[in-house]
């Protein structure tokens, strides 16, 4: 009996011990608390579709595996964090964090909506702040690149967001305030890594087709303007965007990684 269980507690021994959260360097935070930011949105944002049926069963999934994936990096964060500011920092996501979990992946209301949305910007801001606490840390110029193309990332899902939103007639005076704000910022901010000067022919065509897609967003939301809206085709164009933009984020991220050296 002992030699059966002696392999089977050789086997079962590495599932029973926490697996050690790895490592990061700060051109890696940067990089993974942006992306908090951007998770912040694509949780409300499917939270909403869910509400407008729009979608359900994939939105249903982008929003569990955005809840996970913020828990997972905010873990990621704790361990990282090299001062006492970031700390503090941390500590106020976690607050926020906590209750706003649990309404995110609660039955949608659109009574409710509304709320949760405030909830969710203040979510957001706290997240923005870690990033910004990190560069700073980093003294790295090239962290800025990491942190704006990182927040093109967040200006997608927050355009879909409020979009969806909107479309589904959720009541608030300041949606399409945010809306042309987020569209103002996406449009300024990419016309800046268009211009940097370090960009390599690959990072260039990348963008140039983030470009190309972003031309086409602004036309759907044009058509809001008649009363017309295509949530479905918006959620679409703002993913393969999200998708696009990651993928920049980390070249920008070997870029400042580079710079360490």
């Amino acid at each position: 009996m002992k030699r059966l269980l002696l392999p089977l507690v050789a086997l079962l021994l590495p599932l029973l011990i926490p697996t050690p959260v790895m490592a990061i360097n700060d051109a890696e935070a940067v990089n993974i608390s942006g992306r908090q930011r951007m998770l912040t949105q694509r949780m409300m944002k499917n939270h909403l579709l869910i509400g407008a049926e729009i979608q359900t069963d994939k939105a249903q999934r982008q929003l569990d595996e955005a809840v996970a994936l913020f828990e997972e990096q905010l873990l990621m964060l704790r361990d990282y964090s090299p001062t006492a500011a970031i700390d503090s920092k941390l500590d106020t996501v976690e607050a926020l964090w906590f209750p706003h979990r649990l309404r995110i992946i609660s039955a949608p209301s659109k009574t409710g909506a509304s709320l949760l949305m405030e909830d969710n910007l203040a979510l957001l801001k706290a997240c923005d702040d870690v990033v910004k606490a990190i560069e700073a840390h980093s003294g790295i110029d090239s962290a800025r690149l990491v942190n704006l193309s990182g927040r093109q990332r967040m200006l997608s899902q927050k355009i879909a967001k409020v979009y969806v939103a909107r479309a589904w007639r959720v009541r608030s005076d300041s949606l399409k305030q945010e809306l042309d704000d987020a569209i103002t910022l996406f449009d300024r901010s990419l016309n800046e890594l268009e211009r940097y000067p370090s960009n390599t022919d690959e990072l260039r065509d990348a963008l140039q087709r983030v470009r190309n897609q972003w031309d086409f967003s602004r036309t759907g939301f044009q058509l809001e303007d008649s009363g017309r809206y295509v949530p479905t085709v918006i959620a679409v164009t703002t993913d393969s965007i999200l998708s696009r933009m990651d993928a920049i984020t980390f070249q920008y991220q070997n870029l400042m990684q580079q710079n360490v050296h």
